[in-house]
């Protein structure tokens, strides 16, 4: 980083500022009752990608199911999954149990203070490892990311492109120096806090912001202009049908989806990729993959689903079978009073909407 970035620029006055716009204006969010670092942990996982509004129910309940970090590191896999139904991106929950049960055998059960070893836990990345170590144990820590981003390249004026992973080491390097020493707790939640409240992506309520006077880019009129980010690639759409399976004991059949890649150790209803095998050989090719005759009936209904790098376009058909039993590993047949067992993706609860049409 250049040195000439944070030249001319009152850090004291600036940290100031927003410490005590912070202390005035901080929403009353569950995390932020204690410095518990297993909540604060909890928190920022399920705040990755994810609103504030709807993690707060999700936190709450989990919380309450999992109190301690102990209690989820002893917790089933599939339960803890449930419990997370909803909010998506189910590594995160995946992850965050894994690093739990690392930190019971590794760590006495203590979240660890050290940086190091706070960052070598599954899924705990800078960011994180930043935002525990600065909210929960009160080290000038930076923690990093585009609401973080988006404030600073305002305030700075550096224009940057913010998807670039060398520019979030920049940003790193610039809050190291800005970061109060005093209250990082407070400085850290405060950036994030102005992000979410006032330097929003479209039209930032510059006349309301309590750092306005330290802000570069409101001062040359740009502020709408940054931050600089390059547009992702677009997504890859892929077609599937879904399939309803029905046996005469008015038992569903469900999958389990692998321990690789998307939607690891979710259930979903069994997806066909018809561009590959064309619906008219949907049968024979349930055949062949999983060893069950079925009969395919009507479409019931169509859903789209958008992932970060994939929308699945999904057709959804009934269908029956004769079979009692799944003899393939990945299938199971479950009874419609005991699907809410199974921990489920949104799209797929969705579909559950057409058993009864």
């Amino acid at each position: 980083m250049s040195d000439k970035t944070l030249e001319n620029f009152d850090t004291n006055a600036f940290q100031q500022s927003l410490l005590e716009w912070y202390q005035s204006n901080k929403r009353d969010l569950p995390w932020r009752k204690d410095q518990d670092p297993y909540k604060v942990w909890v928190s920022e996982i399920m705040l990755q990608q994810t609103k504030v509004d709807t993690v707060i129910p999700y936190f709450q309940r989990f919380i309450t199911k999992y109190p301690t970090l102990n209690d989820l590191a002893d917790a089933d896999q599939q339960e803890v999954l449930k419990t997370w139904e909803g909010l998506g991106y189910y590594s995160r929950a995946r992850n965050l149990q894994n690093a739990v049960r690392e930190v019971v055998t590794e760590y006495g059960g203590e979240v660890p203070s050290n940086p190091k070893e706070l960052g070598s836990l599954k899924g705990v990345g800078p960011y994180t490892k930043g935002a525990i170590l600065s909210i929960a144990f009160n080290q000038p820590e930076p923690a990093v990311d585009g609401n973080v981003m988006r404030v600073l390249s305002r305030v700075l004026k550096i224009d940057d492109d913010i998807a670039q992973p060398k520019t979030k080491k920049k940003f790193e390097q610039i809050v190291s120096k800005l970061i109060s020493v005093e209250d990082p707790s407070s400085f850290n939640q405060g950036i994030m806090e102005l992000g979410a409240l006032v330097c929003t992506p479209k039209s930032p309520m510059c006349m309301l912001c309590p750092v306005q006077e330290y802000c570069r880019a409101f001062a040359d009129g740009v502020e709408e202009d940054l931050p600089n980010k390059s547009k992702a690639k677009k997504q890859k759409t892929k077609p599937y049908v879904a399939l309803l399976i029905r046996n005469q004991n008015d038992q569903f059949v469900i999958e389990k989806r692998s321990e690789n890649g998307l939607l690891a150790y979710m259930w979903q209803f069994p997806m066909v990729p018809v561009d590959e095998i064309g619906l008219e050989h949907i049968e024979n090719w349930f055949q062949m993959e999983y060893g069950i005759n079925i009969t395919l009936g009507k479409k019931q209904g169509k859903l789209k689903h958008v992932f970060s790098h994939i929308i699945w376009q999904l057709d959804i058909y009934e269908a029956v079978t004769n079979n009692i039993l799944a003899d393939d590993d990945r299938l199971i047949l479950v009874d419609r009073k005991e699907m809410d067992q199974y921990p489920f993706p949104v799209s797929h609860q969705k579909m559950m909407k057409y058993f009864d049409r």
